[in-house]
């Protein structure tokens, strides 16, 4: 499969969970890789080395996407290896699942600093240094289609996603480039499972179609979708992969 052939993609916080389930599956469709991670080196290196192991190409790039100077130097780094970035994939994100009335200042600021200002930032530089013709697949989620306590603030983060998603499809369409988002519903990752009961979870699953949550790979075949040149059409969507729940 070479759907992607020589595409160079930057996956934001993709050293871990989804995020590099879909390096790899973009890898795997022909994609040159960066592989961005904020904290996590060794995880992210043994992400380049498993894409490289079956034939890939890749690379490793720190940088806080909260911070715009390391946005810029996340850019100038993957610009200087690969001569351009194609494809765009905000998927760095964090989630507290706490109610309103015991959310600090500190966990609302840092989801909407790394959710919100994270993807702004990319979207900023992308928006006149990703290639004509490319694509951004930002990240929002399917809990937006439910009521869920516990998630308000994320979900506003989210929501803010894919405002900022369709009006940067106007911003940049005369270049070429559609910019979309998909909506996970509860999906298998660290991210998702922390903290959370095995009844909990088998709560969750019982609201798919399937009575299952999702696996990283039901939601990397989405973006690997997106990012070729079969969706161009598709702009200013927000795609749902969430097995029915919502």
């Amino acid at each position: 499969m070479s759907t992607l052939k020589d595409k160079v993609i930057l996956v934001t916080g993709s050293s871990r969970g989804i995020g590099a389930t879909i390096a790899t599956q973009l890898a795997t469709a022909g994609a040159k890789v960066i592989v961005n991670y904020a904290g996590g080196k060794d995880a992210a290196l043994q992400v380049v080395a498993d894409i490289q192991q079956q034939g890939g190409d890749a690379i490793a790039l720190q940088a806080d996407v909260s911070k715009s100077e390391d946005v810029k130097i996340l850019f100038d780094a993957a610009i200087a290896h690969y001569g351009r970035i194609d494809v765009l994939v905000n998927n760095a994100g964090i989630m507290i699942t706490k109610q309103i009335k015991d959310t600090t200042d500190e966990e609302f600021n840092r989801q909407f600093d790394i959710n919100v200002k994270g993807t702004f930032n990319t979207m900023r530089e992308a928006a006149t240094r990703l290639a004509d013709n490319g694509s951004v697949i930002n990240f929002s989620t399917s809990v937006n289609r439910i009521m869920l306590p516990g998630y308000a603030t994320y979900v506003a983060t989210k929501a803010a996603v894919e405002q900022l998603t369709r009006v940067f499809s106007k911003e940049v369409g005369a270049r070429g480039i559609n910019v979309n988002s998909v909506s996970p519903g509860p999906t298998n990752t660290e991210l998702f499972t922390n903290g959370k009961s095995a009844e909990l979870i088998a709560r969750l699953a019982s609201l798919s179609a399937f009575n299952r949550i999702g696996e990283p790979d039901d939601i990397a075949k989405l973006v690997v979708f997106l990012a070729s040149d079969d969706a161009k059409w598709i702009n200013a969507q927000n795609i749902g992969a969430n097995g029915g729940m919502a």
